[in-house]
């Protein structure tokens, strides 16, 4: 892979805090050759256990160690006397905002910085007494963190949820966005799609990316691919096409920063 084929890369820490011999080896190269950000998959930031205080140490850790301008997790909770596995969607209250929030403050006093919170696809909701927007927009006011926009994921849940996702888009907190993620997803049926990360990404997300840049600037944008992965010639077409739709928005892309 060429140097400039891609940007940045993003890494979930939990697979590499503490990794040593070849693979920590050729990790810190590559974190060498590329600006590297953190997205968390198991901080479980809205979940009832006691937060882990020593994951977020040893994520302070490695951002240190390879110098990370940002971690970032999701708005979820993933474990309930023990790791679930899988990420679940909070009640939308305004208990569980205050609740969150505070968790996301005790995790930035560690850190000594903010993070930014994922707005994550879900399939079935507990409780609301707000929406999902008010919801997303009241954490990151009262705990001071940014917003990590997923565009695919607005798309899913537009579909699953039945609403508009440029009106969805309008009602978040978009002057906190730090960095965009966008990715394919599984067409299960007509109306419930399920975000993967195995498929190639669709027109009507390109669409929404664009709709995206429109309002935010061509932000830092990771394309997001776990399994199936296609040769590599594909892959980076996919990249450059984040690329043409920022240039397409009318300024220079961003590079990723503290």
């Amino acid at each position: 892979m060429e140097q400039d084929s891609v940007d940045f890369l993003e890494v979930a820490p939990e697979n590499w805090i503490g990794v040593g011999g070849r693979y920590g080896r050729q990790f810190r190269q590559m974190a060498e050759r590329y600006p590297v950000v953190l997205h968390g998959l198991s901080l479980d930031i809205g979940g009832p256990d006691a937060l882990d205080t020593d994951l977020v140490t040893a994520v302070r850790g490695l951002m240190n160690e390879i110098d990370v301008p940002l971690y970032s997790e999701h708005l979820t909770y993933c474990a309930a006397e023990g790791h679930l596995y899988d990420l679940l969607p909070i009640p939308f209250t305004e208990e569980a905002v205050h609740y969150v929030a505070g968790r996301v403050r005790q995790v930035q006093d560690i850190l000594g910085e903010p993070i930014a919170l994922e707005n994550a696809s879900y399939y079935a909701q507990p409780h609301r007494d707000m929406s999902e927007a008010e919801f997303i927009r009241a954490v990151l006011e009262e705990s001071g963190c940014d917003l990590l926009l997923d565009v695919n994921n607005i798309y899913v849940n537009s579909i699953n949820h039945n609403y508009d996702p440029i009106q969805f888009l309008d009602s978040l907190p978009l002057e906190r966005a730090r960095y965009i993620h966008v990715a394919g997803h599984f067409d299960e049926a007509d109306d419930l799609k399920v975000d993967t990360h195995g498929a190639d990404v669709i027109d009507p997300v390109w669409g929404l990316l664009a709709d995206a840049y429109r309002r935010v600037g061509p932000l830092p944008t990771l394309l997001e691919r776990d399994f199936n992965l296609p040769p590599i010639a594909e892959l980076l077409a996919e990249v450059e096409r984040v690329r043409d739709t920022q240039r397409e928005s009318g300024s220079a892309p961003e590079a990723i920063s503290a």
